[in-house]
Parts: structure tokens; C-alpha cells; sequence
């Protein structure tokens, strides 16, 4: 990203908010590699436990599927996309999954669930909270989806982190642990916890940066 116009530093926000076409495809490559390890602390915060059915939403290429369906017996996913291209190449990562577990991908427009009252008994997200256009009623659209006592697991890098980041200028909007409290506070989740963490990225030039992050932990 060094080398990177100013130009193509906003494309590349935009990607990273709603991945489209070859460039999208290849900053999907990307933030899987880079996001590995938030996804596998959302994913063991929830506990999924047998026969649970997961939401997760803005799942990208979702080369993950396997860590959430091996978390217990008959576990039933589904994914949520803003990005034609994500959902199809989520489709096309996840072929075997498709045919033989409860599996499925669905595209949104980015603030309405398309799902009934108490669909789910887990629900996660994983670097997509800085994109939620009105984060208030899209929380109490998420509580509305999910089952009495379910949970909800939101992974995000704090704003201390991502302010030095030269791609979100535009797209962004950025939360540390006290935005994220005030936010919850404004609905009907109770926030159990959040858990700070710090694991070893690359930076813009390749080099190894300490990435600080949350895992925050609602309940319905």
C-alpha cells in the first residue's frame, strides 16, 4: 500500500466495504489471510453448541465455514453479504457444504435481516462494524433476529489501530471500547464483556505491526 495514489487508497476502502469484481476478489484473498486470527476468537467466543443455528454477517469468501461447522454435531449456517461477488465466491469456496450441511447465502441490502423473529441462536461479525450506515437500529435489527438468551459476537480493531491506517479516510467509521459501550447502551442488548487482544500483522510495507482488537461479547 506504500506505492499506493490517493486515488486508489479510497477504491481501496470502498473494496474493503463492499468487495466487487477481480480487485474485489483479491483484497477478499487478503483479508482472509490478515483476519484469520480475529475470526477464530469471534468464532470461539460464541460456544456454538449442537443443533445451534449461526448467522454471520459480512462473511466474505468464507473460507472459514469449516471452523464454525466443526465447532459441534448438525450446526446450521448462514451468511449474510452486501457484495454480489463475496456470495458467489463464498458459494464457490464452500461447494461440498452446500450439498451436505445446512448451509446457506443470502445477499442484504446492508440494514434489513431477511430472516423471521428469533432465527438464530448465534450470530458474529468480524470487521464490519465500521461500515454499518446507521448502527443503532441495525443492532436492534440483529437483536430481532436473534433467539431469547442467544448471543452476539462483534470482532473489531480499535479506533487506535485503524486511525493510522491510510485507506479509511472515507468508508470508516472507527470505535474503541467506550464507543462500542455507548452504542450498545442505545438498545436492547446487554454487553456481557470485551475482550482485548493483540496479534501480529502486516503492515503496509510487509513488515510485522501489533494489531490491538475487541471482541465483544451481547446478549440477548
Amino acid at each position: 500500500m506504500k506505492d499506493l495514489t490517493q486515488d486508489q487508497l479510497i477504491e481501496l476502502g470502498r473494496q474493503l466495504s463492499n468487495p466487487k469484481g477481480k480487485f474485489g476478489l483479491e483484497v477478499a484473498k487478503n483479508m482472509h489471510m490478515t483476519n484469520i486470527g480475529m475470526i477464530r476468537s469471534a468464532i470461539n467466543a460464541l460456544e456454538i453448541s449442537a443443533n445451534n443455528k449461526v448467522l454471520e454477517i459480512g462473511h466474505g469468501s468464507c473460507q472459514h465455514l469449516p471452523l464454525i461447522l466443526e465447532q459441534s454435531e448438525n450446526v446450521g449456517f448462514y451468511g449474510l453479504e452486501i457484495s454480489e461477488t463475496m456470495k458467489a465466491e463464498a458459494e464457490l469456496k464452500n461447494k461440498a457444504y452446500l450439498k451436505n450441511q445446512i448451509v446457506q447465502f443470502e445477499l442484504y441490502d446492508g440494514e434489513n435481516i431477511p430472516f423471521p423473529n428469533n432465527s438464530f441462536d448465534k450470530v458474529m461479525t468480524v470487521n464490519t462494524l465500521y461500515f454499518w450506515t446507521k448502527p443503532e437500529a441495525f443492532l436492534e435489527e440483529i437483536y430481532r433476529v436473534i433467539k431469547p438468551n442467544g448471543v452476539f459476537v462483534i470482532a473489531f480493531a480499535q479506533k487506535q489501530f485503524m486511525e493510522d491506517l491510510p485507506f479509511v479516510k472515507e468508508k470508516f467509521q472507527l470505535y474503541d471500547n467506550q464507543d462500542l459501550v455507548e452504542l450498545v447502551q442505545q438498545t436492547n442488548f446487554k454487553l456481557i464483556e470485551i475482550k482485548d487482544k493483540i496479534e501480529s500483522v502486516n503492515g503496509n510495507a510487509g513488515e510485522l505491526v501489533n494489531r490491538n482488537y475487541g471482541i465483544a461479547l451481547l446478549k440477548k
